[in-house]
Order: C-alpha cells, then sequence, then structure tokens
C-alpha cells in the first residue's frame, strides 16, 4: 500500500461520512448516491436527488428564494456531474442518466439590469423560466444552460456553449449561442414517435 492508496481510501470515508451526516437535509436523497466534497448548498430542503448519483467535488445546488416550490431542484437517478452549478427559483429538472461535465452552469432565472443606479446582483431576478434535461442527454464542460431551456433525450450540448433554446432529443449543438451541428441516430425515430 503507498500513500497515494491511503489518501484515496480515506477521501472516500471522508464523503462518504459527509454524504450520509446530511442525507436527511434534502426532500429526497435516493440510494447510493453520493456527494463529494467539496459541496455547497442553499434550502437543501427543496432539493430531490434520485439514487446512484454522483455529485463531484466543487458543486454548489442554490435556491436563491425561500418561496419556491418544493422540491425546486429534481435530479433523476443515475446522473453524474462534476463542479456543477444549478441556481433555481421554479424549477430546474434533470431526469435520469444525464452526464453533466465539469464547470457547467444551470440557471431557470437571470438577475434583472435596467436600473443604472443599483448594482445588477442586488436587482431582482428576471426571465424566470423553468429547464428541463432529458434523459440520457450529456452537457459538455463549461456549458451555461439558460432560463427557459428544454433539452431532449439523448442531446449532447458541446463544450463552452450557451444554450438559450430548446434542443431537440438526439442532436448535437455547440457554439455561442448553440446551434444544431448534427442529428445523431434515431433521432427521426424518437421525434415520429414524440408526435
Amino acid at each position: 500500500m503507498n500513500g497515494l492508496t491511503v489518501f484515496t481510501a480515506l477521501q472516500r470515508v471522508r464523503d462518504a461520512a459527509f454524504t450520509w451526516s446530511v442525507r436527511s437535509g434534502f426532500f429526497r436523497f435516493g440510494s447510493r448516491s453520493r456527494i463529494l466534497l467539496p459541496f455547497r448548498v442553499v434550502r437543501g430542503e427543496k432539493i430531490s436527488i434520485g439514487n446512484g448519483c454522483l455529485i463531484g467535488s466543487n458543486s454548489w445546488f442554490m435556491i436563491p428564494v425561500d418561496d419556491s416550490p418544493t422540491p425546486t431542484i429534481l435530479i433523476g437517478n443515475r446522473v453524474r456531474m462534476n463542479q456543477t452549478q444549478i441556481s433555481a427559483v421554479s424549477r430546474v429538472v434533470i431526469e435520469d442518466g444525464v452526464a453533466i461535465a465539469r464547470g457547467v452552469y444551470i440557471s431557470d432565472h437571470t438577475h434583472g439590469f435596467n436600473q443604472p443606479d443599483v448594482f445588477i446582483r442586488d436587482q431582482p431576478l428576471d426571465r424566470i423560466a423553468p429547464v428541463h434535461i432529458g434523459r440520457g442527454a450529456w452537457i459538455g464542460q463549461s456549458a451555461v444552460i439558460m432560463p427557459g431551456v428544454t433539452i431532449g433525450a439523448g442531446a449532447v450540448i458541446g463544450a463552452l456553449s450557451v444554450v438559450r433554446d430548446d434542443v431537440p432529443a438526439r442532436t448535437v449543438v455547440a457554439g455561442i449561442p448553440a446551434r444544431v451541428i448534427r442529428s445523431l441516430p434515431g433521432a427521426e425515430v424518437r421525434t415520429e414517435r414524440q408526435s
């Protein structure tokens, strides 16, 4: 046994102990789900986490207003994320099997900026609209998901993309703003079944 093996084992024990100690503070916290430290959360009682999820280190879940619905952030089963920030006042839904790469930001609102004499951070929340990420989607590194966006099942969001509009199922989007690059196999079949 070497120092790296011991250190890794200690990290796992620490994260397991942390997860066990905070799980009751969530609206729901599924079995076999883990949170890796460091982790920040505001209003955990309004967050539902499914089974078998991995919430990677440096993730931050925030519900900035106390009158949000319960739950406000709904994370399905077997979701994987790392260094992910989610801010919700209406609703953010992440369905089963979604993979979220490092540094992704998801929000169902923005700050207003119409009052020139008030700091933007102090202005009322604006453009509040739910976000929905479909089953099995992949969100690339450092992508930004804006308010009101629905990402279809099995869609792929390219790294560094800013998603302002809905993304059809089984399509690849990339860019600022994100645009459809191509359809993936099964896109036509899935679309026909949904209509």
